[in-house]
């Protein structure tokens, strides 16, 4: 390249949209949670004491999401009834979910969910987790 291309490109670039990580929500908004269906492993499963298998009915009003969260010992799979939701996880990439669509998540997605749609996004999710109790 000559200097005047680059001079040309470096003045150019000088005015180029730079992009900006967005940042990730620690709240959750426009999200209602249905009633969790619960199994408690235990009794299910040798091993398994104080486990517990949860399914529940995510609805994200359109430009709703769910917060920053991570499924450190709380793998989890989610079907995707409704809806366009863009999933970014901590590193930046994301992905677009819509209806008919499944995803797993295990011990190292650290993750945000939000509506891009126009209409309410609806999803199933079902994880194991530690209970607390």
């Amino acid at each position: 390249m000559k200097l005047y291309q680059i001079a040309c490109w470096l003045s150019v670039s000088a005015f180029a949209p730079i992009a900006v990580a967005e940042e990730a929500p620690k709240d959750n908004k426009g999200l209602a949670v249905g009633k969790a269906a619960v199994v408690d492993l235990g009794p299910e499963i040798a091993g398994m004491d104080g486990w517990q298998l949860r399914q529940r009915l995510f609805t994200i009003e359109p430009g709703g999401h769910i917060g920053i969260h991570n499924h450190k010992d709380r793998p989890a799979v989610a079907y995707f009834i409704q809806g366009t939701v863009v999933v970014t996880r901590d590193d930046g990439t994301s992905q677009t979910f819509h209806a008919g669509d499944t995803t797993t998540e295990t011990k190292d997605a650290t993750h945000w969910h939000r509506n891009v749609g126009t209409d309410a996004a609806i999803l199933v999710a079902t994880d194991i987790f530690k209970s607390t109790k």
